[in-house]
């Protein structure tokens, strides 16, 4: 029985997860603070990235998600 509940409340949770993503759309560019918490880093460390060519600002001085999506990505 606790299988069964177990799998029942994946299921709820999958789909609350699902919906939420529908109607909340992702960004296509965050801030500089925004990205250190997508990366789980320091703002100033974005800031090291940026000044080291590894992320890019676009001219509107945001950063594209793509390149923060990137960043997160196992090399």
């Amino acid at each position: 029985m606790s299988e069964q509940n177990d799998d029942r409340e994946l299921r709820i949770a999958t789909r609350a997860v699902r919906l939420y993503a529908e109607s909340h759309p992702r960004p296509t560019q965050v801030t500089q603070t925004q990205a250190a918490e997508i990366l789980g880093v320091a703002p100033r460390t974005v800031r090291r990235y940026i000044r080291a060519g590894r992320l890019k600002l676009n001219r509107c001085g945001y950063l594209p998600i793509e390149a923060v999506d990137a960043m997160r990505a196992p090399q």
